[in-house]
């Protein structure tokens, strides 16, 4: 930790950078009474790039949303994105989100595999899959990047990266501001709101809050139908954010970020699997267990419960030549609290199995970045980069990591139970060089060297069996990206880039065979190519983009080769391919306003055999030669979808604006998510759940406008859809039913 403070502090004197890290509009405040993004030429600024570029003619993959969309789309989390923009899946286990983009990111939820979408919290990274419930308020800007990120971008990723800009306080900018308040179904309350203070002629400060509650969504029984005795999933979040920003001269700009949040999910109740289906899969024979997700029935306590903080250290100084420093710092902690009833039942040991699981990890993250970037108008640009990011997880002792299969007597050879540390870093450098051809043909080429290292030093006993796991890996890897850019004509621009990502390899905890070996780290190359143009001065904009993934050492988890019932992380060996297109559109013709994007994705396993550790074993299992023919738990996985990728997502958007008069306004709104049906393991086993059905939402809002005040009447899948949101340890966990309320605010 020592080291890491002396890194934290060497890089808050080389100057924190204070710039935004993704993409931004002119006025990008959320509570804005218009938005910039929509109206004619309006450009959309990019600045994950580390410099100030047009979206509409940057050789990237990306969808922005302002605050102003987000609020409009009814995005209050990171579950509502995936329903507003294409290719983004989101599986919500409860403990953790899982981002994925493209069919790459996080598909098995746990603390050895690294996630391959990378969320930043105001330019810096955020916890990997844990601590995601955090709300989106007082927002800037939310842009997506598709597609490997890593030469010019802090931490290097599979699949793509997601930037969260928050809004920045504005000197001389006067007392601005809003806040807003809700009340809807499920007796949910809320208020945010925010104020910029000016201090002086180079100093001012920004304050924000959000606190939200609301009853469960869930009926919950104890056994026999009985009342339940613990917590039955009541939320309640508060969020609060300090930002600070000074300009002691024209050329040195500083600020700070501090966030809080506490966030009580109250529980995440999840039910069997098996008691979805109306019918017994395959049948029409009705199913005796049947039951609506949100009707329950535990013997154990549930809870869940998220505590963080997150400081962010920025600054940007820049030379009388043009030439700018930037460094990025943060230090994030959180303890995340998490009970189950894992078995999804009333049941007790004398009439099935009752299992419970309960956790509390604390997780430490501290990072630094430094850059040195030329001007953005010269006709030859570089950039030049350093990275690093120390994460860990320590698990609580004594032992509160406790899978318990005889709930609730207590009996240690009925436990598996965990202590101790997973201790990771992750050290780059990296580049970048851009040149004008000519003034309509750009070429730019990156590349980044990561080394990663991850440790264990963890104690398990596994059901009465002291176990140790004290093992450490690395992993390197060289990543690139060549891109060339055509501006055809103001109106059309072509791109096409080969570029490649990189995630780390990991360890296994041991299972009662010894310390299994590490998984390898996974690598993909990406081919991409696309078309971006304007028509009708600027108030059509579309853009068309085909992609080709070759996937090298896939990471996945499957039976123990040796041991089946146990389960491992291993690699695919074998290329897996994914593939696909996406198209996006934006109209805004006088009041009215349209959206729309979709992709189409294919995926195919590489020649792979595994088993299914949820069944019976017959024999050993190879993963590149299969098993003898007895062992008929050995499948051949080749050409299986990769899991949460879905064929198809789909979204639409549709406002329009009457005028009623000079500052009254009329603003209905409709927008619509399809996620196509995505299998949650590559088993594709039907009858143990591992087929999550399609979700189709839609959104809907009527606001009036008066002024600088607007009343909103809200509701989020109208048409109540209970559909699975992800699938763990055999439960499915819903996503959220129909909510509808009205909202309150006041912009000054």
């Amino acid at each position: 930790m020592k080291n890491r403070a002396l890194w934290l502090g060497a890089s808050a004197l080389a100057l924190i950078w204070c710039g935004s890290a993704a993409a931004q509009t002119e006025t990008a405040s959320p509570q804005s009474a218009e938005a910039a993004q929509t109206e004619g030429d309006g450009e959309i600024i990019v600045t994950a790039t580390r410099r100030n570029e047009n979206l509409m003619t940057s050789a990237i993959s990306a969808t922005v949303l302002t605050g102003n969309d987000l609020e409009n789309r009814g995005v209050v989390n990171v579950d509502a994105l995936q329903f507003a923009m294409p290719s983004i899946v989101v599986n919500n286990f409860g403990q953790g989100n899982d981002f994925n983009v493209r069919g790459i990111g996080k598909a098995e939820h746990n603390t050895q595999t690294t996630t391959g979408v990378i969320t930043y919290r105001d330019g810096v990274p955020s916890f990997p899959g844990y601590f995601q419930g955090e709300p989106y308020y007082d927002i800037a800007n939310i842009q997506v990047l598709r597609g490997p990120q890593g030469t010019i971008v802090g931490q290097n990723a599979t699949g793509g990266a997601v930037f969260v800009n928050t809004n920045d306080p504005v000197i001389n900018g006067g007392n601005h501001g809003y806040f807003n308040i809700n009340y809807g179904s499920y007796n949910e309350a809320g208020f945010q709101g925010a104020v910029n203070l000016p201090i002086s002629d180079t100093f001012a400060a920004r304050a924000s809050i959000y606190a939200s509650r609301r009853d469960s969504f869930y009926n919950i029984t104890g056994p026999g139908g009985a009342d339940y005795a613990f917590d039955r999933g009541d939320v309640g979040i508060l969020s609060a954010r300090l930002s600070l920003l000074w300009k002691p001269t024209d050329n040195l700009t500083l600020s700070s970020k501090t966030d809080y949040s506490w966030l009580d999910m109250g529980a995440y109740p999840a039910s069997p699997q098996g008691n979805y289906y109306p019918t017994l899969p395959g049948t029409n024979t009705p199913n005796p267990n049947y039951r609506d997700l949100f009707d329950v029935s535990f013997n154990a306590p549930q809870g869940a419960r998220d505590n963080m903080i997150r400081q962010v250290f920025k600054a940007e100084l820049e030379t009388a030549g043009g030439i700018k420093l930037r460094s990025t710092s943060s230090y994030q902690w959180g303890n995340t609290m998490y009970r189950a009833d894992l078995d999804g039942t009333a049941a007790t040991v004398f009439t099935g199995t009752s299992s419970s699981f309960y956790d509390t990890v604390d997780e430490q993250q501290v990072t630094t970045e430094f850059n040195i970037i030329s001007p953005d108008n010269g006709r030859f640009t570089w950039l030049l980069g350093a990275f690093g990011v120390w994460n860990d997880y320590h698990f609580r002792r004594p032992y509160e990591f406790i899978i318990d299969v005889a709930y609730p007597f207590n009996l240690p050879t009925s436990q598996y139970k965990l202590q101790g540390n997973n201790l990771t870093h992750s050290y780059a450098a990296f580049g970048q060089l851009g040149f004008n051809i000519t003034p309509s043909l750009k070429i730019e080429a990156g590349a980044r060297y990561t080394e990663s290292k991850s440790t264990n030093e963890v104690d398990v006993i596994q059901y009465g069996v002291p176990l140790a796991a004290y093992q450490s890996v690395k992993s390197d890897n060289v990543s690139y990206k060549v891109s060339l850019g055509w501006k055809a004509s103001e109106d059309h621009y072509f791109y096409g880039f080969i570029s490649t990502g990189f995630r780390p390899g990991g360890l296994n905890l041991p299972v009662g065979l010894g310390n299994p070996a590490p998984f390898e780290p996974e690598e993909v190359r990406s081919y991409e190519a696309g078309w971006k143009a304007n028509f009708a001065g600027g108030r059509v904009r579309t853009s068309v983009s085909g992609f080709y993934n070759d996937y090298k050492n896939f990471q996945v988890i499957i039976g123990y080769p040796t041991f089946p019932t146990f389960g491992i992380e291993l690699n695919v060996k074998n290329p897996t391919k994914i593939y696909g297109f996406e198209a996006e559109a934006d109209l805004h013709f006088g009041n009215l306003r349209l959206g729309a994007g979709v992709n189409v994705l294919r995926s195919e396993l590489g020649q792979f055999f595994a088993s299914d550790p949820r069944g019976a074993a017959t024999g050993a299992c190879d993963p590149m030669a299969g098993g003898p023919p007895a062992a008929t738990n050995c499948l051949n996985l080749k050409g299986r979808r990769q899991t949460y990728a879905p064929n198809l997502t789909f979204n639409a958007s549709a406002e329009y604006t009457f005028e009623l008069g000079d500052t009254d306004k009329l603003i209905p709104r409709v927008n619509f998510g399809h996620i196509g049906q995505q299998w949650a393991t590559l088993f594709q086993n039907v009858a143990r759940g591992d087929s999550i059905v399609e979700r189709n939402i839609l959104n809907a809002q009527l606001a009036y406008v008066h002024g600088s005040w607007t009343l909103t009447a809200y509701a989020t899948n109208l048409t109540d859809q209970h559909y699975p949101a992800a699938l763990n340890s055999g439960l499915y966990f819903a996503g959220p039913p129909r909510q509808y309320g009205v909202k309150l605010l006041k912009t000054f």
